[in-house]
Parts: structure tokens; C-alpha cells; sequence
């Protein structure tokens, strides 16, 4: 898979790109990330990738030409299967979405910033628009970033033991259940004797027992 991420900081995605899961997934060959400034496709002399909005209002607005230079310069090269822009407005990321999107083989995903980006961006360039929360950040790398670890982490190969993501909360529509380890006992609090028993058909109907439940107490919206 190939992500090509566009953003106006790059140097606010060096870290999560940069160790644990998604640099052993990079130096693996299973993906190659590619952090582009957008800065770098400005016309302008001082670079300005942004300017204030028609009819007034506060903050800036990104606009269209830098984006539209970039996306022509990349699809040149890679043919691309969407587009995603990171808005507050747009999907909610769910597993579903990381499912479907770990399915594909190359994304562009821009990272707005300021009041936001001029419209015609949305309207004419954009295949997809996603949202990790009711929220508003300072900008789009962070929303980049989950969106990629997301994504990432359901390749094959890219975790040590591939059953994992499979057992992940949410899958399925549901809450993983609890997990423990050792000791056994500590301070008098015990891991559950099924647990301990070995036999492998209780415990697995334990731990689907248990998930059904804790997605009805924490998650009922997940079962609608």
C-alpha cells in the first residue's frame, strides 16, 4: 500500500510515522508513506497556500491552487483510489471504514488547516471526506495519523500475530472483552477460573459472552 499524505507541517507527522508499529510496517515493504508540503507547490513568491475568504469572516481559507498542483503532480506517477480529505464534517471513522480502506492499494490524504478549505477543493478533487470526532483540532495531521494507524496496523504482516486485529474491539460490532495476565492472584483479586481451565471451547464462549455484554453496557449504539 502507498498513503501520500499533504500537509502544510510535515514535521508534525515525523513521530507517529517514526517508531513501533508503523515503522516496522515501513521497513517491511508492507507501506510506503509519503509526507508532501504543500507549501512546496505554491505559486507565489512568498509560498502562501492560504488567503482570505470572499464575503468576509474570521481566518484564513486554504486554497485551491497549491492542491490542485500537488494532486496533478502525484496522479501523474500513481493512480489513486481515493482521495480524503480530514474534516470535521465528514464520516465518522469506524473499523468498517479502516476495513475498507486497508483493502486499497494507494490514498492521497490532505490535511486542512486555518477556517478550512476553499469549496471547490471538496466539490471537484476530493473522492471522500473523514472525521474522527465531534471535535475541532488546530489542523488535519493528527486526524491523518489515526486515520493511517488504522489503517495499517489490518495489513497483512504488519502485526506480529495477524488473529490479533481480528480480535480487536469493534470487529464484528463489538467491544473486546476483558484480558488478563499474570499472577493469577494479586492482592487477592483473581483472574476468572474458566480462564485457567484450558478448555479452549469455554473460554472462547466466555470471552464472546463477556463482549456481548460490555458492548450492551458501554456501546449499546453499536448493536442498533
Amino acid at each position: 500500500m502507498r498513503i501520500d499524505i499533504i500537509t502544510i507541517l510535515p514535521k508534525l507527522l515525523e513521530g507517529p510515522f517514526n517508531d513501533s508499529i508503523l515503522l516496522r510496517a515501513q521497513k517491511k515493504g508492507l507501506v510506503e508513506l509519503n509526507i508532501h508540503n504543500l507549501r512546496d507547490y505554491a505559486t507565489s513568491k512568498h509560498k502562501n497556500v492560504d488567503d482570505y475568504a470572499f464575503g468576509g469572516g474570521a481566518g484564513m481559507v486554504m486554497m485551491i491552487e497549491p492542491v490542485f498542483n500537488i494532486l496533478n503532480h502525484l496522479k501523474k506517477a500513481t493512480t489513486y483510489d481515493d482521495v480524503i480529505y480530514m474534516s470535521p464534517d465528514g464520516e465518522m471513522l469506524n473499523q468498517k471504514i479502516a476495513n475498507s480502506l486497508s483493502l486499497k492499494e494507494n490514498l492521497i490524504i490532505l490535511c486542512g488547516h486555518y477556517k478550512g478549505i476553499d469549496e471547490r477543493i471538496r466539490e471537484h478533487l476530493i473522492t471522500r471526506e473523514i472525521s474522527i470526532g465531534n471535535y475541532v483540532l488546530s489542523g488535519g495531521e493528527l486526524p491523518a495519523a489515526v486515520l493511517c494507524d488504522s489503517i495499517i496496523r489490518l495489513l497483512p504482516g504488519v502485526l506480529n500475530d495477524e488473529m490479533s486485529a481480528l480480535e480487536d474491539s469493534f470487529q464484528d460490532d463489538l467491544i473486546a472483552p476483558p484480558v488478563y495476565t499474570r499472577p493469577s492472584d494479586f492482592n487477592g483479586w483473581k483472574v476468572p477460573d474458566i480462564l485457567l481451565s484450558g478448555d479452549t471451547a469455554k473460554v472462547e464462549q466466555w470471552k464472546l459472552d463477556r463482549a456481548i455484554e460490555r458492548t450492551k453496557e458501554r456501546r449499546p449504539d453499536l448493536q442498533n
